[in-house]
């Protein structure tokens, strides 16, 4: 991951001041979800790109060390071989970005990537999640727990009683300590949007978690009834990109619930380039949650990649220049007036 985000003072005034613009939200995630789909010969790149940026996980109440153990390797080699031979890409040592487990499987997640000599991180979810309704020091010493077995990468998920009742000084303390636990691990802090009643509370709980020191803040645990929708995901950046130009530290981002197919992931890249520009387009400061996004990336390459390559030759990956004229568009004026 890159550089940790520090975390400032809580700024309680720039909070009370938030204001949203549902309208100018909405109008906005439409756009985003209107846009034409790439060519067929940009999407087999843009896919390979979007496997990069995958939290491979397994949150099932019957995980065991082997459905653990799979996913791991599954992890360390999510593209067949035949297909990223045929973009050229064998040898590039391509892989999704970690493996989020359990904090109970997080040792066999770890002794399966050390047996494969590999140095894919290992997340693992703590904090009492999904709900976060245990207490406090049992929530620390999860994340203690975690990072002992050998954790890398810490989801936490915020007390939703504390954003819905306006505690927002309780909120940046409680994170403010769980950033402690996490020790030299990085953290993402689960806002669980689809509770959260309104854009307002997700804008604040945002720049909340991100005073306290989160290095990604995250949309959801994928057990809630709504998860991972567009118009949240515009508030959740706007208020990433506001904390950027108020402190100059980069803080990631990571939709997570309900995303399930190709045509999505390459939405969400197209997201984070038009709203955070190209430095979030990489895993280190953009995630992707799911459990079977992979497969059906999978399934379109074989679909999209193969035929293409019968006559065009290896498709390279994109750079921060990848992107042409036809397949950019720029930041609608409309945006600025969304979140402040």
């Amino acid at each position: 991951m890159s550089a940790r985000n520090p975390g400032t003072e809580l700024d309680l005034e720039w909070i009370s001041k938030v204001k949203v613009n549902t309208q100018a939200v909405l109008k906005r995630a439409q756009q985003i979800q209107g846009h034409k789909l790439l060519k067929k010969q940009w999407q087999a790149a843009w896919l390979l790109k979007a496997v990069t940026c995958i939290d491979l996980t397994t949150l099932s109440g019957d995980d065991t060390p082997s459905n653990v153990h799979r996913l791991c390797l599954k992890a360390i080699q999510p593209i067949r071989v035949d297909l990223l031979q045929k973009m050229d890409m064998h040898d590039k040592g391509v892989t999704t970005a970690a493996v989020c487990v359990y904090p109970s499987r997080v040792a066999d997640a770890v002794a399966t990537l050390k047996a494969a000599n590999s140095s894919l991180p290992v997340a693992s979810v703590a904090t009492g999640f999904p709900a976060g309704q245990t207490p406090l020091e049992t929530r620390l010493q999860e994340v203690r727990l975690a990072v002992a077995d050998g954790a890398t990468e810490i989801d936490i998920v915020i007390n939703r009683t504390l954003a819905l009742t306006g505690q927002w000084k309780a909120m940046y303390d409680e994170i403010t300590q769980f950033r402690e636990a996490c020790g030299h691990a990085h953290m993402k802090t689960i806002l669980a949007i689809g509770e959260l009643g309104t854009f307002t509370n997700v804008y604040k709980s945002s720049l909340v978690a991100m005073m306290a020191g989160s290095d990604f803040i995250k949309t959801s645990t994928g057990k809630e009834s709504v998860n991972a929708t567009y118009p949240v995901a515009i508030v959740m950046v706007r208020a990433i990109r506001d904390y950027y130009l108020s402190t100059g530290h980069k803080v990631g981002f990571k939709p997570a619930g309900g995303i399930r197919t190709a045509q999505e992931s390459l939405v969400w890249l197209s997201l984070m380039k038009e709203e955070l520009g190209h430095d979030w387009l990489t895993p280190h400061l953009f995630r992707l949650g799911a459990s079977s996004l992979l497969a059906d990336i999978e399934r379109q390459k074989q679909i999209i990649c193969v035929p293409a390559q019968l006559d065009r030759g290896p498709v390279s990956t994109p750079t921060s220049g990848s992107f042409t004229a036809e397949q950019s568009c720029s930041v609608s004026p409309v945006c600025s007036t969304v979140c402040y």
